[in-house]
């Protein structure tokens, strides 16, 4: 993997001096992590003139523990001693020392004092906007990443797989989740995604609904949207259900509604294809059948080191989509008192030549009772 980092932060570098940096300052640290291999608590990364000249400044030594992240061997490490302060003003200090005259910064990462402080330690260095160039370079992932994040999903797969076969009824949302979450772990995931959202009966199609000590109850909508890290990427599923015997002709109305507008979604994916152009597809569906009012605010959403990253499947998305980009397609409606449905995968874009979008999560999304 030590190639693989050299060759990002080098992508990293020629962007900088197309700009006129001289060097860049990544504070972010999912962006450290992209760039470095690992993220130590407070790190950031000094990208120099040359590869030679790249630091990741630690306020403390990285950890060296069987399962967490280690940094790129071939990354030279700088630990600031004792209480050293402030990594990225010691780091604009750094590369003042390299002979650099302008330092490209993360601004919308870094505090207003964080950055008085740059530039008080360096006068002499002009600071300048990096931008978003990396989380830009993270949009289309390699093969390793997108095998970290297909192994996250056959976890959450697993785990959701196990929750349906328990029994339910009875059991608070709160519950559910917690149990879901130590279920993720117990397979191998680094940790959940994000806080696990169980949503019952009336809650149930709310997007990032947290769970309360509602009590799952027969006839009920149940769903489900969790998610597991696997060495630092996060994948997505969600899943909705019915409790009983079988559903109410509403509830399978309404699944099936949202269900074409998932397909359709899916069925947009490939490379070249419009952002917006995807959303369109699931909405429109939803749009037809007059749910305007209880649709979320977007379609989808990329996922890797953090679980929501670039492309926005939204209405006013930008861009079109390239190949080897892992997004989400969530189309949902929720309806106040009565609950919805929320349908959610996480695929990777793929040319058509290639077999077209790759799912990820493949639990059925078939109307199940449970």
């Amino acid at each position: 993997m030590s190639e693989v980092y050299a060759a990002r932060r080098t992508r990293l570098r020629d962007c900088c001096n197309a700009s006129g940096s001289a060097a860049a300052l990544v504070s972010r640290p999912a962006n450290v992590r992209y760039l470095a291999g690992a993220a130590p608590q407070g790190a950031v990364l000094l990208i120099g003139r040359t590869e030679e000249h790249d630091l990741l400044v630690c306020g403390d030594p990285p950890e060296d523990r069987p399962g967490r992240p280690r940094p790129d061997e071939a990354l030279r490490v700088h630990t600031l001693p004792g209480n050293g302060g402030d990594p990225a003003v010691a780091a604009a200090g750094l590369a003042t020392a390299q002979g650099a005259d302008t330092l490209a910064v993360e601004e919308h990462h870094l505090t207003v004092a964080r950055h008085r402080a740059l530039a008080s330690v360096a006068p002499r260095l002009r600071l300048a906007g990096l931008g978003y160039a990396v989380e830009q370079l993270r949009v289309v992932k390699d093969e390793e990443e997108i095998s970290c994040l297909r192994i996250g999903a056959e976890i959450a797969d697993q785990a959701l797989g196990e929750l349906l076969e328990s029994i339910l009824v009875g059991r608070t949302e709160r519950h559910l989740a917690l149990e879901l979450e130590r279920r993720l772990v117990d397979h191998g995931a680094d940790g959940p995604a994000f806080p696990t959202s169980v949503a019952t009966g009336p809650h149930a199609g709310r997007r990032a609904h947290r769970p309360t000590d509602r009590r799952v109850e027969e006839g009920d909508f149940l769903s489900v949207c969790l998610g597991a890290t696997y060495r630092g990427y996060r994948c997505e599923i969600g899943r909705t259900f019915v409790i009983g015997t079988a559903p109410a002709d509403w509830q399978i109305e309404l699944y099936d509604l949202v269900f074409a507008a998932q397909r359709a979604g899916r069925e947009a994916l490939a490379p070249g294809v419009a952002c917006r152009d995807v959303d369109r597809a699931a909405r429109q569906v939803l749009d037809s059948a007059g749910y305007t009012e209880g649709l979320t605010r977007l379609t989808g959403h990329g996922v890797g080191l953090e679980i929501d990253e670039d492309p926005q499947l939204s209405p006013a998305a930008m861009g079109k989509l390239d190949a080897c980009v892992p997004v989400t397609v969530e189309p949902g409606v929720h309806l106040p008192g009565r609950g919805g449905v929320r349908i959610d995968d996480t695929l990777v874009v793929r040319p058509e030549a290639d077999g077209g979008p790759e799912l990820l999560t493949i639990t059925t999304k078939e109307l199940l009772a449970l």
